[in-house]
């Protein structure tokens, strides 16, 4: 059977430094049919015109004339190409050979996965950046695995929380029916809220270990940043968790807030906290509209949705944060408590179809 053919979408923002290698790595693992776009989104320095036209003549390279973030931009890309696959891929991400051909067999592999991710790592291919994103239940994600040696090679094809939108494949079919990224997401997020989306209506997130792509990664926690991450948060949170998870984990999620308030206070970022909080505040209108159609895409059950969050917060980016927590072992019987809840909980879709 003939492999399926890539529609690859690269969102650029002032990434003329970055685009040549990646581009590079691309060309030889490019098959008949595939697609290459590049969307700038309003560059101040401008498109990465030369670089596009020197190392990828055949790319498709589309300005914008504002900025619409990684979620709009990629959502523009996806929109102008056609091939069944869409592959998602940072401008600072090289693609190690034969990368490409381990994604598309994925795709028969895997026919119930609607994305899944390369393995991650960071700049010399020695350590993980990410291996599949972790959810704990408070709707913090991370990436996992973070700094851990790299696994050899034949590892199994395996599922995770959510996959990292540096270097992830979405089915066309399953993006086009769950509507691809919401732009306002504008970036951070979007790829846990994608993946949850996905998840609900039935279709599979994974990792293949045996596709390697380099990422130049970085966590920096500006303002800006801290905004965005709390903000989508909570409209993941709100739009994704079936109601047998969201309202008896509503308490803690709003006695966190309370927490991550101090936290922000300590660590300089607490306007951008407060911000967060405004922003969610103000749009919840729209947030529980957007709810309601995401909850009407929903094929399984709570208790399936709850099996990919975690009930360990330790993400090596968090430290501040869980410095105020309250005990692991306070919090993993809590989230216990509420996963038998889901089971038995008449909103169940077994309990429905029953």
């Amino acid at each position: 059977m003939a492999s399926a053919a890539l529609a690859i979408v690269i969102v650029t923002y002032d990434s003329a430094g970055h685009i040549g290698a990646t581009l590079d790595a691309l060309r030889p693992q490019l098959e008949p049919g595939d697609e290459l776009c590049v969307v700038d989104c309003a560059s101040p320095a401008g498109p990465p015109t030369a670089e596009v036209a020197r190392h990828a003549p055949t790319a498709r390279l589309i300005a914008l004339a504002e900025n619409a973030g990684f979620a709009g931009g990629a959502n523009v890309g996806a929109a102008t190409t056609t091939a069944p696959l869409i592959l998602l891929l940072n401008p600072d991400c090289v693609a190690q050979p034969g990368a490409l051909a381990a994604l598309r067999a994925s795709a028969e592999a895997q026919p119930r996965w609607g994305c899944w991710q390369a393995l991650v790592t960071l700049p010399g291919g020695g350590e993980i950046n990410t291996s599949g994103g972790i959810t704990h239940w408070l709707g913090f994600g991370w990436t996992g695995e973070y700094g851990a040696a790299v696994p050899p090679a034949g590892a199994a094809l395996r599922e995770v929380s959510f996959a990292s939108g540096a270097a992830c494949v979405v089915r066309r079919e399953a993006w086009d029916a769950v509507g691809g990224f919401d732009p306002d997401y504008f970036m951070y997020a979007e790829d846990v809220d994608l993946s949850f989306r996905l998840r609900l209506a039935g279709w599979g997130v994974g990792v293949v270990l045996d596709a390697r792509v380099e990422h130049d990664y970085g966590f920096t926690k500006g303002d800006y940043k801290w905004f965005l991450l709390e903000r989508n948060r909570w409209w993941t949170v709100l739009a994704t968790y079936p109601s047998a998870l969201l309202w008896p984990l509503l308490p803690a999620l709003l006695g966190t807030e309370l927490v991550v308030l101090v936290v922000a206070a300590r660590s300089g970022w607490l306007p951008a906290k407060l911000r967060a909080q405004a922003a969610v505040l103000r749009s919840l209108p729209r947030a529980l509209a957007r709810r309601r159609r995401v909850q009407a895409t929903r094929r399984i059950p709570a208790s399936a949705f709850a099996g990919y969050l975690s009930a360990r917060l330790d993400s090596p980016f968090l430290d501040a944060a869980a410095a105020g927590r309250l005990p692991q072992t306070l919090q993993a019987a809590y989230w216990r408590v509420v996963v038998r809840w889901a089971e038995r909980s008449p909103n169940s879709l077994a309990r429905r179809s029953a």
